[in-house]
């Protein structure tokens, strides 16, 4: 084991469990900039990006420990990190002494809000929208289709769709495109 760049990444994290700690380094530096790219969605007011760096490498560190299989180690890992940045955000409106006191996320186009961030009010309604549209896409949508489209809402691409998913680039092109008409007659856009 020692030219650890050519392992897949399942084959890395089952060595790191092994007690290979050089294993866990090059998954770490493997998964370096996704973690950033993920931090880089959401905005700190009075703090830096590399508060939510050090979250999401916390967050890629349990998913190196807690992997169990099913699904590709890339999408396991995105999911980790980015709950971990999520909650590290929420925890922020919610504990004013905390380092990430005033944190916010920035909007899909990659935008920061100007002025300030959201107010928790405003916090409280975007969450609960949220949560309003997710079961929404729940109820409107097959397993293949709302788990194909989750994953692209959280930035996946849909190669890594297939492969997490586990079908073809074309079923996954398809599973996304009847998803989207689905919600727009849903939402009546």
């Amino acid at each position: 084991m020692s030219n650890f760049a050519d392992f897949s990444d399942e084959q890395l994290v089952s060595a790191f469990r092994g007690g290979d700690e050089r294993a866990g380094e090059q998954l770490l530096v493997r998964y370096k900039n996704k973690v950033l790219a993920v931090a880089r969605r959401f905005f700190i007011v009075g703090g830096d990006t590399e508060d939510l760096v050090q979250e999401g490498m916390c967050g890629l560190y349990s998913a190196m420990t807690g992997y169990g299989g099913g699904v590709s180690f890339a999408s396991y890992a995105h999911a980790c990190i980015k709950n971990r940045i999520i909650d590290a955000v929420k925890r922020a409106h919610n504990n004013k002494n905390c380092a990430l006191n005033g944190s916010s996320p920035l909007a899909e186009d990659g935008e920061g809000v100007a002025g300030g961030g959201f107010s928790p009010e405003e916090i409280l309604i975007g969450t609960e929208a949220a949560d309003e549209l997710d079961g929404v896409m729940k109820n409107t949508l097959s397993a293949l289709e709302y788990g194909a489209l989750r994953m692209y809402i959280d930035g996946a691409a849909t190669g890594e769709i297939s492969a997490a998913l586990g079908i073809s680039y074309k079923q996954t092109d398809n599973a996304l495109v009847r998803a989207k008409h689905k919600m727009r007659g849903a939402l009546n856009m």
